[in-house]
């Protein structure tokens, strides 16, 4: 490790002791990603969060779930089934009846949370942003699909809990380690980067989620392989089973949005199962940590080492289990245990696929 990059780690969890409740108490301006400007009279001490991967991003912006007052169920369900409520048990309770599946807000339940915030998506059409602004909330808009928007939302609601420092030295770390990860993919030759495709849903249909130019195309470029669905139009487009076996990726990553989905969902299909992934033992499912590690989050780079290292383990060799463990003592001052990284892993599902044992418990 380098020493900027120990130096940046030790400063970033100091930061988070020194400032633990310690936010300014000045007014806040910021231009969101709807392109309007949200002005604050003080940080924000209450806020709702209808985006589903925003509440793992406040908890760890602000090291703890006390101004996370609501929040999208899919997100409470990540929370349930995944570490951060063994780290956070009381964030089980936190209402999340703030909104229907489709992001339209259920004003009664979140006027209920009394929120000084709510963090809502700019991309889906104002019967989702109105009916906020119409009850008398400040809503603070984001915007999905890249790995520069997830920086920007990520320094926003850090921003307006006063906390703008917790926000540039997560988004340092994650471009410190996109960089080296750039200038080691130049020793990979194009003709040895496998092809990869992510499906955002596998268990009652299939969705490739990987075209040109958004999150999933980034993060597997950027771990040095080549997205197999990168000319499919639109995010999230259903797939067929013959057009999985035409493209016949090398690698295959199931999502972990999908709890009951496992990797025998491609090894037991009589045609996904001809795929090379298949055949070569290649196919895995996204990790569940603070968040799902399949769209941006605050542990993005983690998500980053892991891919990297199961597509070129020689090229990229992290230790991600000593990696995790330094980021959750800064994310959310807790320590890891072998057992934690298991199972945020499914180490127990997919220890045996190829290329996995590096990861496992020395």
């Amino acid at each position: 490790m380098s020493i900027r990059r120990a130096t940046f780690l030790i400063s970033l969890t100091l930061a988070a002791i020194s400032i633990e409740g310690k936010a300014s108490a000045e007014p806040i301006t910021i231009t969101d990603q709807g392109n309007r400007v949200v002005s604050l009279k003080q940080p924000a001490a209450r806020i709702a969060s209808i985006p589903i991967p925003m509440a793992s991003t406040i908890i760890s912006m602000d090291g703890g779930t006390s101004r996370l007052v609501g929040m999208n169920p899919t997100a409470k369900s990540a929370i349930v089934e995944g570490i951060l409520g063994k780290i956070f048990p009381e964030a089980k309770d936190i209402p999340s009846g703030i909104t229907a599946p489709n992001f339209i807000p259920n004003v009664e339940e979140l006027a209920a949370t009394n929120p000084d915030l709510v963090v809502q998506w700019a991309d889906y059409g104002a019967n989702i942003v109105d009916p906020i602004n119409n009850a008398g909330l400040t809503s603070l808009l984001i915007s999905y699909g890249t790995e520069q928007k997830a920086r920007g939302y990520q320094a926003m609601v850090a921003t307006a809990m006063g906390k703008p420092e917790r926000a540039e030295m997560v988004n340092g770390w994650r471009a410190e380690v996109e960089a080296a990860m750039l200038e080691k993919g130049k020793a990979i030759p194009v003709d040895k980067r496998p092809k990869v495709l992510y499906l955002g849903r596998a268990l009652e249909s299939l969705s490739a989620s990987g075209n040109k130019g958004n999150y999933n195309a980034y993060s597997i470029e950027l771990a040095g392989g080549v997205s197999a669905s990168a000319d499919v139009v639109g995010q999230g487009t259903t797939v067929s089973p013959e057009q999985i076996a035409e493209w016949n990726p090398d690698v295959i990553l199931l999502n972990a949005f999908e709890a009951k989905l496992s990797i025998s969902r491609i090894h037991d299909d009589p045609i996904l199962s001809l795929t090379n992934a298949a055949r070569n033992n290649k196919v895995y499912k996204m990790p569940l940590g603070g968040y799902r590690w399949d769209p941006p989050s605050q542990e993005s780079p983690l998500s980053w080492m892991w891919l990297a290292d199961l597509l070129h383990p020689d090229v990229f060799s992290y230790d991600l289990r000593a990696e995790m463990k330094k980021a959750y003592a800064t994310l959310y001052g807790y320590q890891l245990t072998d057992a934690d990284i298991d199972g945020i892993l499914w180490i127990g599902m997919q220890g045996d696929t190829a290329n996995y044992a590096q990861f496992k418990a020395k």
